[in-house]
């Protein structure tokens, strides 16, 4: 289930948390992050490769591309098996922002998005089905888990694709962890 947790960011133990969908994406909207909700216009297998994921939400990502200018869609996976997992964690796990606004589909799985945009950082636990935009320059960091398990889809405007800016602030090693988070949150 798709989880916001609203922390201050100069104390992560006082925090706002609401599981409601449409109370999640108005939230998120007054700071001007997307949340939607999305199907596949047809069933996907387990082991279901790129071409295949991105025919099946062909309307939803032409839309977006249509609409905000992306140049590509791609898929990545990351599974308990993946042998570059640990280093994938850790080089999300750092503040930072981007040139263009960050966009992902939840296919399958889920990953820990913390939003940092004022005086409070938006913890969005998404999960199959969850679309999040993150505007441009948003100061924000990922967890994808000790035992990561998601594929989802990914639009860029540039040829580069995912490029960071480290914004340096060790907020980050302040809040929970993907575990830590799951654990707190039942």
């Amino acid at each position: 289930m798709s989880l916001l947790t609203i922390y201050e960011d100069n104390n992560p133990s006082k925090r706002e948390v609401i599981r409601d969908f449409p109370a999640m994406a108005e939230r998120l909207d007054t700071i001007g992050v997307g949340f939607e909700r999305w199907e596949a216009v047809s069933p996907l297998g387990k082991n279901a490769g790129q071409e295949e994921i991105l025919a099946a939400y062909a309307p939803s990502v032409d839309r977006l591309m249509k609409m905000h200018g992306f140049k590509s869609a791609d898929v990545i996976s990351v599974t308990p098996e993946h042998p570059d997992k640990v280093a994938l964690r850790q080089k999300f796990l750092s503040e930072h922002v981007h040139s263009e606004f960050e966009v992902r589909f939840f296919v399958g799985g889920r990953g820990l998005f913390f939003l940092h945009p004022d005086d409070k950082v938006y913890a969005i636990l998404c999960e199959q089905g969850d679309l999040l935009s993150v505007p441009t320059n948003v100061k924000h960091w990922f967890d994808l888990g000790a035992v990561p398990n998601l594929k989802c889809i990914r639009l860029f405007t540039t040829p580069e694709g995912w490029v960071a800016s480290y914004t340096g602030n060790k907020i980050a090693d302040g809040f929970p962890r993907m575990e830590e988070f799951l654990a707190q949150s039942q």
